[in-house]
């Protein structure tokens, strides 16, 4: 695949702790949504879910992966 719209740093993205899902703004209005879970997988797609625009997540799998990892323990020991 290589018709994004855009490559954004997942830095700049927005964790929606409510929808479980990092967000970005799309030019339709409505937000680029992507999960916890697939970037674990090594997925770096977020889609808008209102059009069929399409952005590349950047970020470092292993080091994110590392970071969930330390979430989820976290979580689990609260």
């Amino acid at each position: 695949m290589g018709a994004y719209y855009d490559e954004i740093e997942i830095e700049d993205m927005v964790w929606d702790e409510v929808k479980g899902v990092y967000h970005y703004p799309c030019p339709c209005g409505d937000r680029f949504e992507i999960s916890r879970k697939q970037l674990a997988n090594y997925e770096d797609i977020a889609t808008c879910p209102s059009c069929s625009l399409i952005i590349r997540v950047v970020y470092d799998p292993v080091r994110y992966v590392n970071i969930l990892q330390r979430y989820v323990q976290t979580k689990a020991a609260a």
